[in-house]
C-alpha cells in the first residue's frame, strides 16, 4: 500500500515508484499528478521537432551557438549532435 503523501500528490503509488527510480521529489510529483488528471497525457511523446540527424550542419551550429556550447566551430556534424544531446 502506498504511503499518503498529502493532498499535493494525486497518485501516491506512481509518486513512490518514480522516487524509487531516482526522480526528484518535484519531478515525481509533477508526473504523478499529471497521470492522475484526465486532461493530461504525460506518457505521450512530446515535441514534433525533427531528429538532429535530419538538421543541416549550419542549423546544428546555430543551435549550439544559442546554447553557448564551447568548441562548436571546430566540431563535425556528428560532434555537434553529440554536444547538443549531452548539454
Amino acid at each position: 500500500m502506498a504511503k499518503d503523501h498529502g493532498s499535493s500528490i494525486k497518485d501516491d503509488e506512481t509518486y513512490e515508484a518514480l522516487r524509487d527510480d531516482g526522480y526528484s521529489k518535484e519531478a515525481a510529483a509533477r508526473i504523478a499528478n499529471a497521470q492522475a488528471s484526465d486532461d493530461q497525457n504525460p506518457s505521450r511523446k512530446g515535441g514534433k521537432a525533427a531528429a538532429y540527424e535530419d538538421w543541416t550542419k549550419d542549423d546544428l551550429y546555430e543551435r549550439a551557438q544559442e546554447l553557448d556550447i564551447d568548441g562548436r566551430s571546430d566540431m563535425t556534424k556528428s560532434e555537434l549532435i553529440s554536444a547538443l544531446r549531452n548539454r
